[in-house]
């Protein structure tokens, strides 16, 4: 089978989920066999900025499509619509490639989450939206929505990383039906080597990575670690990644009192991460919305514990009990509880550390997104003859 991937970011150039998982797929799908081509952005793909992508890539990709007559052309995130409208028309009502679409978030649900955010606990506010995020909201995000909503009504098969991101998407893009296909990892990919580093002692704190967003509640996580107080003052967090709240953040730290017990370490490569992975305490997911967070299933390969809020995805692969602690999103007391019982139970935080790596090998691996796809796939294609371009089905 000839497969056609189409993508805005790809590592090690840009770090996204979306381009992560491309990656992964198409390592997957060539170790089972099958031909597979990624068109991107540069050299013989689009031209411009990512800004540009849902314009710029249809001319390449009709080119490729005359090249290589691929049996699937697949197309990630919102970028992919008019895409897969030129290859609707141009197919007509003749035999051509199934048509696929990946969403990782509904972006609906998205612009929900830049609101302020509550303490349910009190009731008090620990963050609002900064105008950026207000920005996004009233005027990126509806068009993203508007995208996202083409594209997933001009695709034969739409797939989402978590069963409740499938939902959304069907229900806030209008369409009948998408399937899990949950993210993995494990793919010996560039840039994925570790590095040395001298961030301190392993096991010696928790660590939080991800973009610094109103609806990632990294304030929830620093009001949780002042709610301790005196408790377990050594607790300490490192925060890796950067965004419209890298400077309130800081400055929230310091009004806490957490200068000292609290590092921002900006934007760092997948190497330095991985490092830092292998030597925390665990792993921090404190959001309010999510798709399927892939950091989730990199703590689970080096077998760390994730504290995580119960919300998207997330409970469909953090275990609570077995991997990890869940705990309900913005309720500051309950975060703290899980963070305390992690810090005084280190042999327990290893225990669902491990279990957390065996549920990654059974469930979570490239070979196991290689074989949803393609079963997905060859469905489609028995049900409507479609995917017939000139390769093998």
């Amino acid at each position: 089978m000839r497969v056609l991937l189409i993508v805005n970011t790809l590592p090690p150039r840009d770090l996204s989920g979306a381009g992560e998982q491309v990656a992964q797929l198409a390592w997957a799908l060539r170790q089972a066999g099958q031909e597979v081509e990624i068109l991107g952005r540069g050299a013989g793909g689009a031209c411009g900025s990512k800004l540009l992508f849902p314009v710029t890539a249809v001319l390449p990709a009709l080119r490729r499509l005359r090249a290589l007559r691929p049996d699937v052309v697949q197309v990630h995130e919102s970028d992919g619509g008019l895409v897969l409208a030129a290859l609707r028309a141009r197919r007509g009502s003749g035999a051509g490639p199934l048509l696929c679409a990946l969403q990782q978030v509904s972006y609906r649900e998205e612009a929900r989450a830049v609101r302020s955010v509550r303490d349910v606990s009190t009731g008090r506010v620990v963050a609002r939206p900064t105008w950026r995020e207000w920005i996004f909201r009233w005027f990126r995000a509806p068009l993203h929505v508007a995208l996202g909503r083409f594209t997933a009504r001009r695709c034969d098969l739409l797939f989402a990383p978590s069963a409740r991101t499938a939902g959304e998407l069907c229900r806030d893009y209008g369409v009948g039906a998408a399937v899990t296909l949950p993210n993995v990892t494990g793919a010996p990919l560039p840039g994925r080597d570790s590095i040395e580093t001298s961030f301190g002692p392993p096991g010696a704190r928790f660590l939080y990575v991800g973009r610094l967003r109103v609806r990632k509640g990294v304030e929830v996580l620093l009001e949780a670690l002042a709610h301790l107080g005196d408790t377990a003052p050594a607790i300490a967090i490192d925060i890796v990644g950067d965004g419209e709240r890298s400077r309130p953040l800081q400055r929230l730290a310091h009004r806490l009192g957490l200068a000292d017990r609290v590092r921002f370490l900006g934007r760092l490569g997948a190497g330095e991460i991985r490092v830092l992975l292998e030597g925390c305490r665990a792993l921090v997911v404190p959001s309010l919305y999510e798709g399927m967070p892939l950091v989730v299933l990199e703590a689970m390969e080096a077998s760390r514990a994730v504290v995580a809020s119960a919300v998207s995805g997330i409970p469909e692969v953090v275990i609570d009990g077995e991997t990890g602690w869940l705990v309900p999103p913005e309720q500051v007391d309950a975060l703290a509880a899980a963070l305390l019982e992690a810090w005084r139970q280190p042999e327990e935080a290893e225990r669902r550390g491990r279990n957390g790596r065996d549920r990654l090998d059974q469930r979570y691996r490239p070979r196991h997104g290689a074989e949803t796809w393609l079963a997905a796939v060859q469905s489609r294609m028995r049900m409507g003859g479609l995917g017939t371009a000139g390769g093998e089905t």
